[in-house]
């Protein structure tokens, strides 16, 4: 674009869409006005280029125009898919609609739900849990095989003097393996093993903190 077209881009087009977007364009989902600003000064960056290059003479009125007929069918700047369920087009067009997290959902009387809440799980979080079990994976290949048998046994909730009584031992030789077993762990595992298997997983903060938002209005209310 040259510097002509782009001060006309400056100071001609971009007030005219500054003006009559709020009153003209539906925002759609999440969409604020200084972004659907943004998205039609690319759009009418990109027409005021494609006229100059075809050698055609345009006014900001006619470029502001056809800018804001786009943006009223639900073209943006990256895209105008009307199959994407995402897309403006798709939502403009009734065929998907979109709701915050935040948003309540039916509950009993005296407790609040968001969509969070619903679709959210307390469990840990996944890939904290892959790559526990791929550590611990590579600790017991470092055992030997007793070892890994006493490992296998605790796991199952046997207590020290029936895993004894199996092996045929004292249980006095099993608390040794198990203290063993300990130092082992600690050692490739690291010291803050035990504050990492209990830590809270970081994605779970915000919501954590939204719910207790909620709590805290409802508290007021009563």
């Amino acid at each position: 674009m040259s510097p002509h077209n782009g001060w006309i881009l400056q100071e001609e087009v971009v007030p005219r869409l500054r003006y009559s977007i709020p009153y003209q364009v539906n925002r759609i989902g999440s969409e604020d006005q200084e972004e659907l600003v943004q998205d039609a000064t690319c759009m009418a960056a990109k027409l005021l280029d494609n006229a100059e290059k075809a050698n055609k003479t345009v006014t900001p009125g006619n470029i502001a125009y056809f800018t804001i007929l786009h943006m009223k069918s639900g073209r943006r700047s990256y895209g105008a898919s009307t199959s994407d369920v995402l897309g403006t087009g798709t939502q403009l067009n009734g065929r998907s609609q979109t709701y915050s997290m935040d948003e309540p959902v039916q509950a009993d009387e005296g407790e609040e739900f968001t969509v969070n809440d619903v679709l959210s799980l307390d469990d840990e979080d996944p890939g904290q849990k892959a790559a526990r079990k791929m550590d611990w994976d590579a600790f017991l290949v470092g055992l030997t095989v007793r070892e890994r048998d006493v490992v296998q046994l605790l796991l199952t909730g046997l207590s020290g003097s029936e895993i004894a009584r199996m092996f045929g031992v004292d249980p006095s030789t099993v608390r040794y393996f198990k203290n063993r077993l300990a130092d082992k762990i600690l050692a490739f595992m690291g010291p803050d093993i035990l504050i990492e298997i209990r830590r809270r997983p970081g994605w779970k903060n915000s919501l954590n903190v939204e719910r207790e938002r909620l709590a805290c209005r409802v508290d007021r209310r009563h």
